[in-house]
């Protein structure tokens, strides 16, 4: 029994002994934090670029009601802007853009004599304006349940709209040998956005690709006399856009 008792005490001794060697041996990993993918309150840079296709009604000549010409081919363009934001982080976010856009080709055709005894022929608008808007924005998750949080990572899907002011500068391409050429002008206009797309959310940097309609209300060439035959003005504009976003986010 003593022979027993005696062999149970050095076997305890030698792991008593053991522990701390076997413990040091044990390598030691540093604590690694839980990623936050949950990047909420941040700030944004964004500029973004764009082809568009311009459509409007009608050209009205207010001198003369009843001169009224429907359009016959519709313009094309590009834009390009940049833009400064926040996002909260629960899928709303805000900024606002200045866009420089241009469009070329909206065209009507006026019937009659040829230039030089009268003025038919085609006219034709090349536009430049410099757009800014406050945009509102709601982004969502594109899984099962559509939740959405920045900086997560994957694709999402978004709609927004926006309210601003647009800058014109409106000259006319007018037909060789007229007499009396549409003077060169411009306005301020009320414009507004609305906004539709898909993106992918990589963390810091985010892109997008949309749908965007750019409403102008109306384009002249003032400060031309409105009472003038040269006058004129193209109200209710659109310009749909493919447009493409990339963000940067910083805090």
């Amino acid at each position: 029994m003593r022979r027993y008792l005696a062999s149970a005490a050095a076997v305890g001794a030698a792991l008593l002994l053991a522990g701390p060697v076997m413990a040091a041996d044990m390598p030691e990993y540093p604590q690694i934090p839980e990623v936050d993918y949950n990047i909420g309150g941040s700030f944004y840079l964004r500029g973004s670029a764009a082809l568009n296709w311009h459509w409007a009604p009608e050209v009205k000549h207010p001198w003369d009601a009843s001169d009224v010409d429907p359009i016959a081919e519709y313009g094309y363009g590009y834009s390009w802007g940049a833009g400064f934001g926040y996002e909260t982080g629960t899928g709303l976010r805000f900024d606002g853009t200045i866009d420089s856009v241009e469009t070329k080709g909206l065209m009507i055709t006026k019937t009659g004599a040829p230039p030089p005894i009268g003025d038919a022929g085609d006219y034709t608008l090349m536009l430049r304006s410099t757009v800014a808007l406050a945009n509102v924005y709601y982004d969502f998750g594109l899984g099962g349940d559509f939740s959405y949080s920045s900086g997560a990572g994957g694709a999402f899907g978004y709609v927004g709209a926006g309210a601003g002011v647009a800058w014109n500068h409106a000259e006319i391409n007018s037909p060789l040998g007229v007499t009396q050429p549409v003077p060169t002008g411009g306005n301020v206009s009320a414009a507004a956005a609305v906004m539709v797309g898909v993106g992918y959310d990589m963390g810091n940097w985010v892109a997008d690709v949309g749908y965007r309609g750019l409403y102008i209300n109306q384009i002249n060439n003032s400060p031309t006399d409105p009472t003038s035959e040269s006058y004129y003005e193209i109200d209710n504009n659109w310009i749909h856009e493919l447009r493409g976003t990339v963000r940067y986010r910083f805090n």
